[in-house]
């Protein structure tokens, strides 16, 4: 399995207010609540690393901020670990990336129509925190 970089896992917070995106983000943060395998968590606990993540801190927290790139990280490297140590999680880890990543966001057509535009066109999909920094040009000079 490739690693799911912090930059897919940032792009994907993003994403949450939209169908596809919160579906996708139910189905990790549903993954990385399940607990630890028995056999992992004992090899933990022998290994003296029991301080190993499984992730709900990392989602939590990454969701409270999309835009935190260390928190997009901290998630990146929680569920790269939980996957080398525990076979099941990683293979539906695998399972939800793929699927993550083939889930349809919705159609998009863009039309332009009635004549001439006044203004900046932007045409595109899921946009956010847009902001057009524009004067208007007076056609009559206001210095009365």
């Amino acid at each position: 399995m490739d690693p799911i970089t912090a930059a897919a896992l940032a792009a994907l917070a993003a994403t949450i207010g939209g169908e596809a995106g919160r579906h996708a983000w139910q189905g990790l943060t549903a993954l990385v609540r399940r607990p630890f395998q028995r056999e992992s968590a004992r090899d933990l606990e022998e290994n003296g690393s029991s301080g190993i993540s499984s992730g709900e801190l990392e989602v939590a927290a990454l969701e409270s901020d999309p835009a935190d790139p260390l928190r997009a990280q901290a998630l990146a490297t929680a569920l790269g670990v939980r996957a080398a140590l525990e076979g099941e999680f990683r293979a539906r880890l695998e399972e939800w990336w793929q699927e993550a990543q083939t889930t349809p966001g919705g159609d998009v057509h863009n039309t332009i129509s009635g004549g001439t535009q006044n203004g900046p066109v932007l045409q595109g999909r899921d946009f956010s925190s847009l902001t057009f920094n524009m004067t208007r040009a007076s056609p009559t000079d206001d210095r009365a």
